[in-house]
Formats: C-alpha cells, sequence, structure tokens
C-alpha cells in the first residue's frame, strides 16, 4: 500500500472550501496531480492551486447543479491530464432551520438542498465514470455528515440528503466495482464557517460535549480523504466518520 500517488490526478469539487483546500494541499503533498473545482471564482480557485506543493494543478468552476457544466469539466479533464483516478465531492451547502420548525423549512429550500448535497454528487460521479473506470482503481470519495446517521444536524433535509449519501456508498460500491470504489468521509463539526450563522458560543458548545474535546480541523477531514486513496484501499461501499466520538452523545 503506497503512500505515494505520483502520476495520479485528483479532481476536488468543493475545492475552495475549508475541507477542499485541505485536501488539495495533502493530495498535492502525495504527489498527485489536483483539479481544483470552485463555484464562482475562478481567481480565488487560481490562487489555491498556485500555493499547492508540486506541479501540473489546475482550477476550474463548475455549478454543481448544472450536470452539463460536470460533463464539459470531465471532458475539459480528458483533454488536459488523458486520466481521473480520484473524484472528491466536497461541495455543499446548508441553511440552519429549526427542526421543529417545518414552516421555515420551505419546498424551494428542501429542493435546493438536495440538489447541491446528493444530486450534484451523484451527477458528477456519473460524469466522471468513464475516466475514473479507465483508471481500473477509480476511487470516488463522498463527504458526508454525522448527520445522516443521527438526525440532528443544521435541518431535516440536510440530514436526509447526508443520509442519501451514505445509502449512495452501498448502492453505487456494488455497482461500480471492481474498477471504481466508493467511499463517504462523515464528519462531525468541523471548523468552517460552512453552515451561516454559528459563532463560536456554538463551537464551544460543540467541543465541550464531543467526547475528544475538540471539533475537528479540515485536515483531519483531509486525512481521512486521503487514506481512502493510500491506505484503505480495500474499503468500498462503505461510510467512515471522523467526528472525534461526537455521535456518541
Amino acid at each position: 500500500m503506497s503512500r505515494n500517488l505520483k502520476d495520479k490526478v485528483a479532481v476536488i469539487l468543493g475545492g475552495t472550501g475549508g475541507i477542499g483546500i485541505a485536501t488539495a494541499r495533502q493530495f498535492a503533498e502525495a504527489g498527485a496531480r489536483v483539479v481544483l473545482v470552485g463555484r464562482s471564482d475562478l481567481e480565488a480557485t487560481r490562487r489555491v492551486v498556485e500555493s499547492l506543493p508540486g506541479d501540473g494543478h489546475s482550477a476550474a468552476i463548475v455549478t454543481i447543479t448544472e450536470s452539463g457544466t460536470l460533463t464539459a469539466l470531465a471532458d475539459d479533464v480528458r483533454a488536459r491530464y488523458g486520466r481521473a483516478d480520484i473524484l472528491v465531492n466536497a461541495a455543499g451547502f446548508t441553511k440552519a432551520v429549526r427542526h421543529g420548525d417545518l414552516d421555515a423549512l420551505t419546498d424551494e429550500l428542501i429542493d435546493e438542498i438536495m440538489k447541491v448535497n446528493w444530486r450534484g454528487q451523484f451527477a458528477a460521479i456519473r460524469a466522471f465514470r468513464a475516466l475514473l473506470d479507465e483508471s481500473g482503481a477509480g476511487l470516488v470519495v463522498n463527504v458526508g455528515s454525522i448527520a445522516g446517521t443521527t438526525g440532528n444536524g443544521s435541518n431535516v433535509a440536510y440530514c436526509a440528503a447526508k443520509a442519501g449519501l451514505d445509502v449512495m456508498a452501498l448502492s453505487l460500491g456494488r455497482a461500480l466495482a471492481p474498477r471504481i470504489r466508493v467511499v463517504n468521509v462523515s464528519p462531525g463539526v468541523v471548523d468552517t464557517q460552512f453552515v451561516p450563522g454559528r459563532g463560536d458560543d456554538f463551537t464551544e458548545k460543540a467541543a465541550s460535549t464531543t467526547p475528544l474535546r475538540r471539533i475537528g480541523e479540515p485536515d483531519d477531514i483531509a486525512s481521512a480523504i486521503v487514506a481512502c486513496a493510500t491506505t484503505l484501499t480495500f474499503s468500498t461501499g462503505t461510510t467512515i466518520v471522523v467526528d472525534g466520538g461526537r455521535r456518541l452523545n
């Protein structure tokens, strides 16, 4: 089992978020060429790419809810690199809504959460399937959440979408084997700005009520993602929890 990913190409969707940036850096440090994919700001995405160690990296922009942009991205990766070995689905969106406030969870918000947090991941896998299959040892890593199993997250729809990712890993882990593995990495609370409106008081409470007495750092999640490509090479169709024991509460 080699930790050297030289000549491998890793495509990271949601690449400009905290987890995406940490994952890109760790993959680059392991020797992979990284295609960092942002949502709207190409210049900001390029600045992250320029900070990565090694060479051969590139920046791109897609709209994850528009499948055509994902297909175009796969075509561009094929034209530039001739291969894609790893696809990381780290893109996501949520909004804090109390679970008991059913009226606040509107149809429009539900649809947007499902499109960004489930349909987009599936569409990305669909777009990159041929390249990953040609690799012969393709890997998909979806960034999920313990909300998918605890039912305790930013809102009910977000919990449902993340539960759907867990099921997706089961289904596609079976359907795409043996040439493509599908693994979910499931964080708890992570020190990013992912959930709007969560401040230091939430972070402090979350840390104090987590068995390991801290919340996750982006590098904690990135390390698990990279491990799926380097050391956990006999795993597929499963979810790896990286939450400091928070789901135990």
